[in-house]
């Protein structure tokens, strides 16, 4: 994660900070949230590379959702 400066107007953070304090979040999370919206990249499930049995298709790596990563590890 990269930290960055945003200039907000006195309505623009206040609004933000009552946004945050009703919804029990951080203002970085629903900063984050609202760029993700307008750039179209929505956060999908967290995913994790290949743990030793990846894909034969060396062009693509393996990509494991958490569910899957719980699964491996605990047998099932």
């Amino acid at each position: 994660m990269r930290k960055t400066s945003v200039y907000l107007s006195a309505d623009e953070a206040e609004g933000l900070r009552q946004l945050a304090v009703r919804e029990a979040r951080s203002q970085a999370d629903l900063i984050r949230e609202a760029i993700r919206a307008r750039i179209g990249t929505a956060a999908g499930p967290r995913t994790f590379h290949s743990m030793a049995a990846g894909s034969s298709d060396r062009s693509k790596p393996r990509r494991w959702t958490s569910d899957e990563v719980y699964v491996k590890t605990k047998g099932g």
